[in-house]
């Protein structure tokens, strides 16, 4: 069994494409009013990850309820957890680990200082929603 395939066995009950898991965390993202967010294609560049969403929070607390509704959605929709979540919101970025979708969730500045976008130039964007 492939690596992917067994990841995915020990995170879920049913296969689940990543496109598809991808699109249901940028819902999630939407629904708690995150911001400038982008998800790009990494399947060309990366052995380790498919895509990466990236979005910017207005606040400490939003940041944490954006982190906190992804994992509530997913946990809802497909009854998968990530493999795990770094980082504070006072640090003001947060990364939620799903294997091979992975979500940056950032504070203004942060956003700015890491600068994700240009280190992933090269990545295909998918979605851009301002």
């Amino acid at each position: 069994m492939a690596r992917r395939q067994v990841i995915h066995h020990l995170f879920r009950r049913h296969p689940l494409d990543e496109l598809e898991l991808a699109h249901c965390i940028v819902d999630a993202i939407e629904d708690k009013q995150g911001e400038d967010i982008v998800q790009l294609d990494l399947r060309q560049l990366s052995p380790y990850v498919d895509y990466f969403i990236m979005c910017t929070g207005a606040s400490e607390r939003q940041l944490k309820a954006i982190a906190d509704g992804i994992e509530e959605h997913t946990v809802k929709k497909y009854d998968l957890k990530p493999r795990r979540r770094e980082g504070i919101v006072e640090s003001g970025w947060i990364l939620v680990d799903y294997s091979d979708v992975i979500i940056h969730i950032f504070s203004a500045s942060q956003r700015k200082y890491y600068q994700l976008e240009q280190l992933w130039k090269e990545a295909p964007v998918v979605l851009k929603i301002q």
